[in-house]
This record gives C-alpha cells, sequence and structure tokens, in this order.
C-alpha cells in the first residue's frame, strides 16, 4: 500500500516536471529563429505587454508565424506518439508505428490524389476535406496490414508488410506527384517531406479538437487497455470487449495520425521512439500513465526537432522528419537492445 502511494507521487512528479518542460519548450521554440528573442520578450508579446524596443513586425512573426507553428508541434507530436502507443498495445510489439506500418503513408497518398484533383480545378482543400481523406487513406493502409495478420502469425513479418505498404503507397505518391502540373507541386513538396511551416490559427483549433478528443476518448479506455495488455484471456476473464476494443485502438490511433499528416504530412519514428522513451521514464506498463506522458514527452522532442529542422542550417529549412529521424532512431535501437527482458511495472 505504501508503495503504491510511493509510485502514484512519483507518476504526479512526473507529469508535473514534463507539463513544465513543455511550457519551457513552447516559449524556447517561439523565441528561436532567424529573429531571435529573449524569452520574456516573447512572454511580454503573447500576454499583451510587450517592451518598448519589441516592434509590430517582431510581434506579428511571434503571433502569426510561430505561435501556430509551435502550437501544432507540440499538438502534432502528442498525437503521433499517442498514436504509436496504441499500435503497440494493439499489435504488442514495440516497432509499431503509424509510419512503419504505412499508415501515414496511406493518409499522405489520400491527401496528395484530393489535393492534385482539386487544385487542378481551381479549388482550394479545406482542413475538414485534408483530414477525412487523410482518415480514409491511413484505415486504408491500416485495413490491408490487419487482413495481412489474419495470414501473417510472426509480428516481424507483418511488420515487414507494413514498411512494404508504406513504400508502396509513397511509390505511388511520387508518381502522382511526378506528373502534376508545376503549380502543384509547389504546393506539394513542403508538405510530403514532413514540414510544419505556413500551418494557421484555423489549423491548430481543429487539429486542438480534434486531438484532445481523441485524447480523452483513450484517456477512459486507460482500464480495458491495461487489461488487454496482459492478454486477450486475461482482459475476456475481466468483461473486456475485445472486438470493440481493437476496433477504438484502431479508430484513434488511425484518427491521431491521420490528422498530422493531413496538416503536416508523413513525420518519422515520433510514433515508435516516444512510447520507449516514456516507458523508460515511469517505469511502468500503466495506460493511465503511460497515456498523458507518452503525449507529454511526444510534444515536447517533436517540439524541438522541428525547431532544429527550422534554424539548423537557416535560411534553408529541412524536412522535420529528417531531423526525427536523425535523432529518434538511434535511440530506438539502443532502447530496444538495452530494454530486451525489461520488465515494467504492469
Amino acid at each position: 500500500m505504501i508503495a503504491e502511494k510511493n509510485n502514484i507521487k512519483k507518476y504526479i512528479l512526473i507529469m508535473i516536471l514534463l507539463l513544465a518542460g513543455l511550457l519551457f519548450s513552447l516559449f524556447f521554440c517561439l523565441s528561436a529563429g532567424s529573429a531571435s528573442l529573449s524569452l520574456s520578450d516573447v512572454f511580454g508579446i503573447i500576454t499583451g505587454n510587450k517592451a518598448d524596443n519589441i516592434t509590430d513586425a517582431l510581434s506579428s512573426i511571434v503571433l502569426d508565424i510561430r505561435l501556430p507553428r509551435v502550437l501544432l508541434a507540440a499538438l502534432f507530436g502528442g498525437a503521433l506518439s499517442l498514436s504509436g502507443y496504441l499500435l503497440q498495445v494493439f499489435f504488442q510489439n514495440p516497432l509499431a508505428g503509424p509510419y512503419v506500418l504505412g499508415i501515414s503513408s496511406g493518409a499522405k497518398l489520400f491527401v496528395a490524389m484530393l489535393m492534385i484533383v482539386l487544385l487542378s480545378n481551381g479549388s482550394v482543400m479545406s482542413s475538414g476535406m485534408s483530414v477525412i481523406a487523410a482518415f480514409l487513406g491511413s484505415l486504408l493502409s491500416m485495413g490491408v496490414v490487419l487482413l495481412l495478420s489474419l495470414k501473417v502469425r510472426t509480428m516481424s513479418i507483418l511488420i515487414i508488410c507494413g514498411v512494404m505498404i508504406g513504400y508502396i503507397c509513397s511509390a505511388i505518391t511520387d508518381f502522382i506527384v511526378t506528373f502534376a502540373s508545376d503549380s502543384d507541386i509547389v504546393n506539394l513538396h513542403n508538405w510530403s517531406q514532413g514540414s510544419f511551416s505556413g500551418l494557421s490559427s484555423e489549423n491548430v483549433i481543429l487539429s486542438a479538437i480534434l486531438i484532445f478528443g481523441s485524447f480523452i476518448a483513450v484517456l477512459l479506455l486507460s482500464k480495458p487497455i491495461g487489461a488487454f495488455s496482459l492478454g486477450e484471456t486475461y482482459a475476456k476473464s475481466v468483461g473486456v470487449n475485445i472486438k470493440l476494443l481493437r476496433f477504438f485502438l484502431i479508430i484513434f490511433s488511425s484518427l491521431l495520425s491521420s490528422v498530422v499528416t493531413a496538416f503536416a504530412g508523413p513525420v518519422s519514428f515520433v510514433g515508435i521512439a516516444v512510447p520507449h522513451l516514456a516507458r523508460l521514464i515511469v517505469r511502468t506498463m500503466k495506460p493511465l500513465v503511460m497515456i498523458p506522458v507518452s503525449f507529454l514527452l511526444g510534444a515536447i522532442v517533436t517540439l524541438f526537432c522541428d525547431t532544429i529542422a527550422r534554424c539548423a542550417f537557416s535560411p534553408t529549412e529541412v524536412s522535420v522528419s529528417s531531423v526525427t529521424a536523425v535523432a529518434l532512431v538511434p535511440i530506438v535501437i539502443i532502447l530496444l537492445l538495452k530494454g530486451k527482458g525489461a520488465r515494467y511495472e504492469r
């Protein structure tokens, strides 16, 4: 009983520290850039009490350009991490993730096709249409993976099949982009590589509604997810509806990853790496702890990766997927090697 209370205190402390880290990361990333500002300057601009040396142009840079991007980077990082966690629970495999299983690539394909069709007809694709297209694409890719899972009993083979699906979707997307008009390619290029640039406050509002709604729904499912993590037999013995739970895991993991892909394109390896880091920090498999910790940690990691992508080679901006791959792939490899046989509290 005492040990359980101590664990609860530890988890609460970790979440408080992560929230503080997220707040600091937001202000730090807002201050970084070609027009460098201090944290106090950024705070003054946001609260409306800017210093005399802060011009209207600097305020506009922070509020109109950096703020939507930083908020979406945090939201999308949390969404990808939570999506990866749900997929790892679903497949009972530490290598499962929206990027590796081809879910992000399927969403990318559908958004690219819709974008090309609309742009070629002089129409503009709304945020809602982007999300719907990405969601349908991610569900199709997930459906293919699930069909393969009925035939393939080895999880490693299933992961390889997911990677191949991702390559096929990416190849078709590249083919579409190759034969698109020049104006269409300009609109598609940055997005298809994974980028948070050019996003608006409208995107922030819609993304926040979908992502936080999914987060709350997943948090409410923490108890059956915890039972499912201990095995299907145990989950059934405590009254968990396995089919319904699997359905929810698919829906929410696909929705979370599709929102990101709809606005920012495919962002790699956040969904695989961050849940591993979260488990390493909290030393438990309990969903009620893992869900918020994974979300907060994913937000922080993605914020810093995006800031590196934006500032490291300024004025040239690299894709955020390039940074996440370079930063997170070695971490995944190290954690998988060191974590073999690791035991966490359930």
